[in-house]
């Protein structure tokens, strides 16, 4: 298994098990996490560095 679908493995179980022990709310919360995540992402790719042209 890779690194990486572990950590996701151990995100979706944490969310389950936050979801199941503070209800609602943290479900909520969750997806504004992941929601920040995804704009950071997006941030992260559309940055250029300094020089570098679009291919």
């Amino acid at each position: 298994m890779s690194y990486q679908v572990e950590l996701l493995v151990r995100d979706m179980l944490t969310a389950a098990l936050a979801l199941r022990v503070f209800g609602p709310a943290a479900l909520a919360a969750a997806r504004r996490a992941m929601a920040a995540g995804v704009r950071a992402g997006v941030s992260e790719i559309r940055r250029q560095q300094p020089g570098e042209g679009r291919r």
